[in-house]
């Protein structure tokens, strides 16, 4: 699904530069449930930014879904942010005077989705992660952990190759923020990709796989030996 080699990224101020990241080579495969950790300028986000193709690398490799990123245009990048990759952000991003069904709608308007299939894509969304009966309230009359199903539902709806989520559990409680990494490790289960930022090594466990940055390098990459499983199906399983 991603396949990185060599990744750099140098930002410069005047005559001075500075080297955000130091040739990361990284693997992500299908269905993988990947944590990307580290303390505030570790590289972390700058990875993020490149892996949501909000960025571009100073160097180095970056496939996406079989797609070389640094070969495309800005434009392509766009198609490619729409289409392949789902975000889901600390703060929702959600409209607050519109419903949950049209802020969910909104990626297929750009993507040019017909209104009645737009429509029957975001309810079969919002379905997914449990929130049918809401549909028709504004964001601004959900709860934090609603809304942020709803940026999740958002994230679903163009069917992408993977799933990006920078600290989504960041602004909510902590049972608010089990049933958000709950979701999560469903969407997993019926073979979503999920890369997420997060600080806390407690929802970091919740995922199958923590690679850890600093200082713009990689030091560790390792499988979750206890992974604390929340959603049905793995119990039942």
């Amino acid at each position: 699904m991603i396949k990185i080699e060599g990744l750099k990224k140098i930002y410069k101020n005047g005559n001075i530069a500075v080297e955000a990241l130091k040739g990361i080579h990284l693997t992500v495969k299908p269905e993988e449930f990947v944590s990307i950790m580290g303390s505030s300028g570790s590289g972390k986000s700058t990875m993020m930014n490149i892996l949501g193709c909000l960025d571009k690398a100073s160097d180095g490799k970056y496939e996406l879904d079989g797609q070389k990123v640094e070969e495309v245009s800005d434009g392509q990048l766009a198609v490619i942010r729409n289409k392949k990759i789902g975000f889901v952000f600390q703060s929702f991003n959600l409209l607050p005077r519109i419903s949950a069904l049209k802020n969910v709608e909104l990626p297929m308007i750009y993507a040019g989705v017909a209104p009645l299939e737009r429509k029957k894509r975001a309810i079969n969304a919002l379905e997914r992660v449990g929130l049918g009966e809401r549909m028709d309230h504004k964001s601004n009359e959900l709860s934090g952990g609603q809304r942020q199903r709803v940026a999740i539902a958002r994230a679903l709806v163009n069917n992408p190759a993977i799933l990006l989520a920078d600290e989504p559990t960041g602004n909510l409680d902590t049972k608010s923020g089990d049933e958000i990494m709950e979701i999560f490790q469903q969407l997993n289960d019926e073979g979503v990709t999920i890369v997420m930022v997060t600080h806390e090594p407690e929802i970091a466990a919740h995922t199958k796989r923590i690679v850890t940055f600093r200082d713009g390098e990689i030091i560790e990459d390792k499988m979750v030996e206890n992974q604390i499983i929340l959603s049905a199906k793995a119990v039942k399983e």
